[in-house]
């Protein structure tokens, strides 16, 4: 269907899209690191989050790759879109963190942190914090009462808070890592990866790179995935390098035109998604991934099941030394044959997070016929 001379996509078409382009309709066989670019970067405030979403995506994935990439310092975890959390390449994080600081700047100047460090030299506490920190990695906390010396009349957690924007912090290992336990400690990203950020801002590329992971989409997408504001301008002066669109409610959407846009009929297999994971996050109008109604009832925040596309169930997993329950519990009822695919996904699951424990088994909700688990114990996978 086209309106105005543009082709109009609906809710499925921008669907398959996304999917196709988040690597989930098929599992691919790519490096974790590959991954990881290809998609810039990967929703990480949970540590183990990312692991999850790659063995969702990756043929053959084992977590030591994700955790070596990690040790070795060519991927780290760092405040960087909508200030949250994310897991990027050593490169991604030199080069994402100008484009997107002025949003953490706005961010964290209408934060109450902001109001209880007014006064002090900005660049005084940014030189005493990268001292300590480039000391020894320290915990946000400790961080804080080393600052509160220097400034005692000052809360220390606002001293701390303060330094997350102005500061490019990585987390470093063991927290990240597969096994990794333990508080998070931080230093600085450029004495960590042993090279200065960017001093170019690279806002096109960023936005070039997001319309390949997650188009086409809307300006309000973008800048509801980046957290940066005014990104208008920049689209328009990417237009003749772009493909335009239109959605069902006749938004124009941005595109570039090598990126995959498979038939809306295309099948879509099911696929269970850690909590915050980046197709859930990455745009203002989330319809093309699950719609409003499942969101209110929880479909955001918690680990995810897509069927057909969308966001269809819950997930979470009971443990115990020798016992690990797999519960899927659907936001709308399921046929039998979508219960027995995500029964078969869950068991595939349970053996790659709790390998170890030797009975497994999963349940799916909703119905009689969920009474019955599927047996996923070890001596049968």
């Amino acid at each position: 269907m086209t309106r105005g001379g543009q082709i109009v996509l609906d809710e499925r078409a921008l669907n398959r899209a996304l999917l196709a382009r988040q690597l989930l309709l098929r599992r691919h066989r790519l490096s974790a690191f590959k991954t990881i670019a290809r998609l810039v970067g990967m929703q990480a405030q949970i540590p183990n989050n990312p692991y999850v979403a790659l063995w969702t995506r990756l043929a053959g994935f084992r977590p030591e790759e994700l955790s070596r990439l990690i040790t070795e310092r060519r991927a780290v975890r760092i405040a960087l879109m909508r200030s949250t959390i994310h897991l990027v390449t050593a490169a991604d994080a030199l080069t994402l963190r100008p484009a997107v600081q002025p949003a953490l700047d706005r961010s964290f100047k209408a934060s109450p942190f902001a109001r209880a460090v007014a006064g002090i030299d900005t660049n005084e506490l940014r030189a005493t914090a990268r001292g300590f920190l480039e000391e020894k990695p320290r915990t946000t906390a400790a961080l804080g009462k080393l600052l509160q010396r220097r400034w005692p009349d000052t809360d220390a957690t606002s001293l701390a808070y303060a330094i997350r924007a102005l500061l490019p912090l990585v987390q470093v290992p063991p927290r990240g890592t597969w096994e990794g336990k333990g508080a998070s400690t931080h230093t600085t990203a450029d004495s960590w990866l042993g090279r200065a950020l960017e001093s170019e801002i690279q806002t096109d590329i960023m936005v070039l790179r997001y319309l390949r992971a997650y188009g086409p989409a809307t300006v309000a997408d973008v800048q509801a995935w980046s957290g940066v504001p005014g990104l208008r301008n920049t689209l328009e002066r990417l237009r003749s390098r772009l493909l335009t669109f239109r959605d069902w409610r006749g938004r124009e959407l941005f595109d570039v035109a090598a990126a995959p846009r498979p038939s809306a009929r295309t099948p879509a297999p099911p696929r269970f998604l850690p909590e915050y994971d980046n197709v859930l996050l990455a745009h203002a109008d989330r319809a093309r991934i699950i719609s409003d109604e499942d969101r209110r009832r929880g479909g955001i925040g918690k680990p995810t099941v897509l069927v057909d596309g969308f966001v269809r169930a819950t997930w979470s997993i009971q443990r115990s030394p020798r016992a690990a329950t797999l519960i899927v519990e659907p936001l709308r009822p399921l046929n039998a044959r979508e219960r027995a695919l995500v029964a078969a996904e869950a068991k595939r699951l349970l053996a790659f997070v709790a390998g170890d424990i030797p009975a497994r088994d999963v349940r799916v909700t909703g119905s009689r016929a969920a009474a019955a688990s599927y047996s996923a114990s070890s001596n049968q996978s």
